[in-house]
């Protein structure tokens, strides 16, 4: 199967769960481990040794790209308003081309094998449209929630309580020029993908932890040193 090429890093919401460490720098470069998140999500892509490597920007951008500054990956800014998860995607198509892209968030820390090789292991454009990476509620930490989706035959997937989504996925970007809208979230583009039966999950075999508070800074780093 042809893998994706491209990837789109999503760094440029505001923060706000993770106050008061926001105050003064985005939340991609809060460190875990020594590290900032921003460049734990990188360390996923670095070994896929993709084309494209794009990341979005809004909150405080500006450290976002002297951070990155000498690295081959571009920048999406958004202004003057961010334009959540699909719109962000919508604006970056220029920068990741037209076919399907690894999407991911920067507010995660894993523990296990790498997710965005998962995906690309199981992915089938002749069948899907999109395949997320899901995490099963034990395995996941720092976050509470019913979950998100339920895991069918074949591996589709409807909404309800079960499967966690990890914000890691690989999705086909065609839809989102019959969007108009220009701030929008991925549901607009995920609900026909849905209603078509072409939206799977793979779960997760790893550690996941959701650093979207500053309790989850302790909590990632003790999963990420547990043997």
């Amino acid at each position: 199967m042809t893998r994706p090429d491209a990837a789109l890093l999503f760094a440029a919401g505001f923060g706000t769960r993770m106050r008061p460490l926001t105050d003064t720098r985005p939340k991609p470069l809060i460190e875990v481990a020594g590290q900032p998140l921003l460049d734990h999500a990188l360390a996923l892509v670095e070994p896929l040794g993709l084309s494209r490597v794009v990341v979005n920007t809004h909150y405080k951008g500006e450290m976002i790209a002297k951070h990155l500054s000498g690295r081959d990956i571009a920048l999406s800014h958004e202004a003057p308003e961010v334009l959540e998860t699909g719109g962000g995607l919508k604006q970056a198509l220029p920068l990741l081309g037209e076919g399907p892209v690894f999407t991911l968030n920067t507010d995660a820390v894993w523990r296990g094998p790498n997710p965005l090789q998962m995906l690309a292991d199981a992915w089938d454009p002749t069948r899907m449209d999109a395949l997320l990476l899901c995490i099963p509620p034990q395995q996941a930490h720092g976050h509470s929630g019913a979950g998100d989706f339920l895991l069918g035959p074949e591996g589709r997937i409807t909404r309800g309580p079960g499967l966690i989504y990890s914000g890691v996925q690989i999705i086909k970007p065609g839809g989102l020029h019959d969007i108009r809208d220009t701030v929008f979230s991925l549901w607009s583009l995920w609900q026909p993908m849905l209603e078509a039966g072409r939206m799977f999950g793979l779960p997760f075999s790893g550690q996941w932890c959701d650093v979207g508070h500053p309790d989850g800074i302790r909590i990632a780093e003790r999963m990420l040193s547990d043997v």
